[in-house]
């Protein structure tokens, strides 16, 4: 199995002109497990903003007490899985290239919620405890794995 790590970079796209503003988002961590029958993760919004972004988040924050803490929390955002092929009937191709999956067509799901309970075991366990869960789930999702 190969454990890969992912980190995007925060970035600002916003624009006056509303279908061409996509915000704001901050620096993304992607923790993937990759097996012989396809990938699983886990994705971390960590909320680690642009300095002029956080700057100004930080001036909002003091104008309004609504804004307290806005946008600096960690947020678990998914856990999910990449597979070469449909895991349940009806399953729609998400792409046709994956790199997770070596440019292999792509059949994804994933949940927020289902994210919390390995975010519990970052903070608690560090990186070992995100890796064995998952592990956990890629043996749920792919049945027939062997290591």
């Amino acid at each position: 199995m190969e454990k890969i790590i992912e980190i995007s970079p925060a970035w600002d796209k916003r624009h006056p002109e509303p279908n061409k503003n996509y915000g704001i988002h901050g620096v993304e961590m992607r923790f993937v497990l990759k097996g012989p029958e396809g990938a699983v993760q886990f994705v971390l919004y960590t909320n680690w903003q642009l300095p002029h972004v956080q700057e100004e988040l930080d001036r909002k924050e003091e104008r309004d007490p609504r804004f307290k803490h806005s946008l600096c929390h960690p947020m678990p955002a998914d856990l999910g899985y990449h597979s070469p092929v449909p895991r349940y009937e009806g399953q729609t191709q998400l792409r046709d290239s994956c790199h997770l999956l070596d440019d292999k067509p792509c059949f994804y799901d994933g949940s927020g919620l289902n994210a919390e309970p390995v975010y519990e075991r970052l903070l608690r366990e560090g990186d070992k405890g995100v890796w064995a869960a998952l592990e956990e789930f890629y043996l749920s999702v792919f049945s027939s794995v062997t290591n």
